[in-house]
């Protein structure tokens, strides 16, 4: 998947709507309710995802940067997923609050964006996801229970030392060495375990991911 076209995408695509929203106004749009806004995005109004856009873009780029406290990558997730947001607009189902809905939308993309990236230190991040960091709403809930599970499920099957030695490096933010020193392996064996367990981790959460309503984030 080409993200970097699909931001020069979005550019292009919210230049147009900018034309449009002057010289070809849709009747006060601000004044337009999330739930109104939803029923002229599927009927493919551009207008009414530009202002979805310009309503909700700050408040998800807020969003995805406290988790990854990077504003590059955040302002990358964002773009992205506003593309992806309009692409798939035929297959999305928004049954809640539209709010509740795209916050959810981009804790998954952040997921997606750190499976991606598949590094330990990205990874420990997903890991350390937890019920403060999210509104009080039943889709936030639900996806940190599908995170939380996710995390245990994948744990509980972990040979016995790979899930020590992860234990070690995700709850105890111990260092390869100092695991190495306390387990009697060597520094190589402990990073083959933690990349072992990344592995099971990123399969588990895109299996997640493919199974709930975001899977359309994927494509």
């Amino acid at each position: 998947m080409n993200y970097k076209h699909f931001s020069a995408k979005i550019i292009s695509m919210l230049n147009e709507l900018y034309f449009l929203y002057f010289y070809f106004p849709m009747s006060n749009p601000h004044k337009l309710t999330d739930e109104e806004l939803v029923i002229l995005f599927k009927e493919n109004d551009v207008v009414a995802f530009r202002e979805i856009y310009v309503r909700y873009w700050y408040e998800l780029y807020l969003i995805s940067n406290k988790r990854l406290r990077c504003k590059e990558a955040s302002e990358e997730i964002i773009q992205n997923f506003f593309t992806l947001f309009w692409i798939n607009r035929k297959k999305i189902n928004i049954r809640g609050a539209l709010k509740a809905y795209l916050h959810t939308s981009i804790r998954y993309s952040v997921i997606d964006y750190l499976a991606r990236e598949a590094t330990r230190n990205n990874y420990l991040e997903l890991l350390s996801f937890s019920y403060k960091d999210t509104a009080n709403t039943t889709e936030e809930t639900v996806f940190l229970h599908e995170v939380e599970d996710g995390i245990n499920q994948v744990m509980s099957k972990l040979p016995a030392k790979c899930r020590r030695v992860f234990e070690l490096s995700r709850q105890h933010h111990k260092s390869n060495k100092e695991i190495a020193e306390l387990l009697g392996l060597s520094e190589k064996t402990v990073e083959n375990h933690i990349t072992n367990a990344l592995k099971l981790f990123r399969l588990h959460f895109k299996e997640v991911l493919i199974a709930s309503s975001f899977a359309w984030l994927l494509f």
